[in-house]
């Protein structure tokens, strides 16, 4: 069975597309380090998506099957409000009736 091509590393206009389309603000050397680790990222992701496995593989999320005489039971829902809710908003730019006021985020309308 043939190799499909490797596709190209995201190059600089690509990156810089994402960047702008996420509003963030980098310096050239940050841009650089995170194109980079991206494109490591997308390697890693393609050197999983290399490995064959049967396809009557059971979906697992652990590397040992936990059956239910072995696995705790999961813990009731508690609601307990925090010491430091207080000193968080305190720390806050701005807050409004106990809620954290974020800037919008330019949008633009694709039609």
């Amino acid at each position: 069975m043939a190799e499909a091509p490797k596709p190209k590393p995201i190059d600089e206009q690509v990156f810089q597309h994402l960047v702008q389309l996420a509003a963030l603000e980098l310096q050239a050397d940050e841009a650089e380090y995170l194109r980079h680790e991206l494109n490591a990222q997308l390697d890693a992701i393609r050197e999983l998506e290399a490995v064959r496995i049967a396809l009557d593989l059971p979906i697992t999320s652990h590397g040992v099957p936990y059956g239910p005489a072995i696995r705790p039971s999961p813990r009731g829902d508690q609601i307990r409000p925090s010491e430091l809710a207080d000193a968080i908003l305190a720390q806050a730019p701005e807050v409004m009736d106990r809620y954290l006021v974020v800037p919008d985020l330019p949008r633009i309308d694709l039609e």
